[in-house]
């Protein structure tokens, strides 16, 4: 029985059609940037002092400088603004009183600077910002600076539980639909977010968002794997996710552009709702419809790949028949990820894998906002060095493999971070090359478990296994910042040391798992169970295709076989269909009836490549004793060993 991939090679692997397909979701990927790295630019905390009535007045009349006016009135301010006292306190004093020495104004209201008592904020404070964040707009500073932390964790908090449901419903449902919910979902969210009244209600829309975007995002790379051969899901999956690295540059060009964090969430979050047009332009996934034992479904969506590609599917393709035909259809339950042992270690593996790669890739982004730097140049720099880890993929994963490139990229990845740990200060070029280096390889990890996760989970379960296994990496951006923040207090370059460690474990793990080059998507659990065993090559498959009228009348059809002999045999009105998948993309069918005349009977085919001339003869052969020896018991598909 051809198998969906075995279709593919006659209609297309990666033509027109799955290109389209491929460029409509990468701008839903692009899109995605916002929720999931946006709190960089909405909640951006600029350098902020206490609001002391009286002050402006002052240094009106006494012409000090704006650095003059902060030493003078704030306390711990030092020049530099960093203290949690020139933020968060303030001077108790009444700066509106007369008398007030320009040179030391301090010593002329309570004589003694230095006892000069202290208070909390009480008339809000001063940013030095052009624009507003959700910080200055809502204090979120000093005592209030909780709820930033809470705002950002709601979004992962989404993605975690959004990941669970989401992907039942696709698994359950289907792609398409659980794609188009979710799109709505989140613009209606993300608009509602720019107009949220209050604190409260924006982390109600962005909780909202966090459900349903990740599961939309991880649901279109899933459709987009499942269009695709298998020789094109490496190149896919890393496109698909180089449009999410594309979409932090644009990201990075619309804040800057529009410093106010209400204009830029409306504009970064009204594109989404073009997206609703997937209704017309995508169709389901045929893989998911053939687990559903929905074949007629499957067939139409196979002709339309078919004519977006302007390939002619072979008649012996023209009858779609899954595997396990008679059986019910598969449900996709979470016990299925952990109930057979192969299924249950890719399960734990991934989810490690999954878990190590958030951890590393916002801890290191966050590690390097500790130091006061240009907000949109970091990060800026932060995506342009994805763009080389996606090249460098694309280069290797189809000639090495997926398992020694993403071990290759753990070790590059601890190791980075190690230099970036304990070299000194001093050599800053070399902290500078570790760091980049340590990003560059955790963002080729998050590339290839991308690739990786989709295909070692059968149709029916696939969607559910990503998203599962991927929630560990929400549950990574729940406790990275305490990670960070936390361990930086004990010793500055402590997390660094830390996350070396996880994703050095996490480089000997990816080697347990089996290697996915070249090889189909499993469609069902046996299939998954037995990835690590050597596949079976395709390039001598012969499918022999009969079909016959049960309405004829018997017949009698004289003709020699190649032993010598004649066969006169009662056989029923049928057309046979031989065709031989040579491997590359190239096939030859021949169609045949027995009810012609011998000296008329011919074969319709195309010039097979010159590699099988020979052997052609011998597999035709074969073939003719085998369509006399069935008789009147005809079978609808047999494949032929190879």
């Amino acid at each position: 029985m051809p198998t969906l991939d075995d279709i593919l090679e006659q209609i297309g692997e990666f033509d027109f059609f799955q290109k389209q397909a491929l460029f409509v979701l990468c701008l839903l990927s692009a899109a995605f940037t916002p929720v999931y790295v946006g709190v960089v630019f909405f909640g951006f905390i600029p350098e902020h002092r206490c609001f002391s009535p009286g002050v402006a007045e002052l240094s009106q009349r006494c012409g000090w400088s704006p650095e003059e006016q902060l030493n003078h009135t704030v306390p711990e301010w030092g020049g530099h603004g960093a203290s949690f006292g020139s933020r968060c306190r303030r001077y108790e004093v009444d700066w509106n009183a007369t008398g007030i020495s320009c040179t030391d104004p301090l010593g002329s209201l309570v004589g003694n600077w230095s006892t000069v008592p202290l208070s909390p904020c009480q008339d809000g404070w001063v940013y030095d910002s052009p624009g507003t964040s959700l910080v200055t707009e809502f204090n979120l500073v000093c005592e209030d600076s909780w709820k930033l932390d809470l705002f950002q964790s709601c979004v992962n908090a989404g993605f975690f539980i959004g990941s669970m449901s989401i992907g039942y419903i696709a698994d359950r449902f289907g792609r398409k639909l659980c794609l188009l919910v979710t799109i709505l979902i989140n613009s209606a969210s993300g608009v509602l977010m720019a107009f949220a009244p209050s604190y409260t209600w924006t982390v109600i829309f962005r909780l909202i968002q966090g459900l349903v975007s990740k599961g939309g995002w991880l649901t279109g790379y899933v459709l987009i794997a499942e269009f695709v051969g298998s020789n094109y899901r490496r190149a896919t999956g890393i496109i698909y996710q180089l449009a999410f690295s594309l979409g932090l540059l644009v990201l990075t060009a619309l804040a800057y552009a529009l410093p106010h964090w209400r204009w830029l969430q409306l504009t970064v979050t009204l594109p989404n709702f073009f997206f609703l047009l997937y209704y017309w332009c995508l169709p389901e996934s045929p893989r998911w419809l053939i687990s559903q034992k929905q074949n007629d479904k499957a067939m139409e969506v196979i002709k339309r790949i078919a004519k977006g590609n302007k390939k002619k599917l072979p008649l012996s393709f023209q009858n779609l028949n899954s595997e396990d035909e008679d059986g019910e259809k598969r449900k996709p339950s979470f016990l299925d990820l952990v109930r057979t042992p192969q299924i249950r270690k890719h399960t734990c593996i991934l989810m490690y894998s999954w878990f190590t790669s958030s951890v590393l890739y916002q801890g290191l982004i966050m590690h390097m906002g500790i130091a006061a730097g240009n907000m949109y140049l970091d990060f800026l720099y932060s995506a342009l060095v994805e763009f080389p880890a996606a090249f460098i993929l694309m280069l290797t994963l189809d000639r090495i493999g997926r398992r020694y490139p993403w071990a290759a990229a753990n070790v590059m990845a601890g190791g980075a971070c190690l230099v970036a740990a304990l070299v000194p200060d001093t050599l800053y070029w070399l902290k500078m090359t570790g760091a980049c280096l340590g990003r560059m390889g955790i963002t080729m990890c998050y590339e290839i478990i991308c690739v990786v996760n989709p295909e070692l989970y059968p149709t029916f379960l696939r969607n559910l296994g990503v998203l599962v296994c991927s929630s560990m990496c929400d549950l990574g951006g729940i406790i990275t910042p305490f990670l960070v923040y936390r361990l930086a207090e004990v010793w500055h370059e402590l997390p660094l040391v830390v996350f070396a460690v996880i994703v050095l474990i996490d480089g000997g793990l990816v080697l347990l798992l089996p290697e996915m080059k070249g090889k189909n998507l499993p469609e069902t659990i046996e299939d998954a169970e037995n990835l690590h065993r050597k596949e079976r090559s395709k390039e001598k498959i012969i499918y022999l295709h009969v079909l016959t009228s049960e309405a004829a009348s018997k017949a009698t059809w004289s003709w020699p076989c190649f032993a010598g002999q004649h066969a006169s045999l009662p056989l029923r009105p049928f057309t046979a269909t031989l065709t031989i998948n040579w491997g590359s993309g190239q096939s030859e069918t021949r169609a045949r009836s027995p009810y012609q005349h011998p000296k008329k009977q011919s074969w319709g085919s195309s010039t097979p490549p010159a590699r099988g001339q020979q052997g052609f003869a011998q597999l035709e052969a074969l073939f003719l004793q085998m369509v006399v020896k069935l008789q009147q018991y005809l079978v609808p598909h047999i494949q032929l060993p190879s």
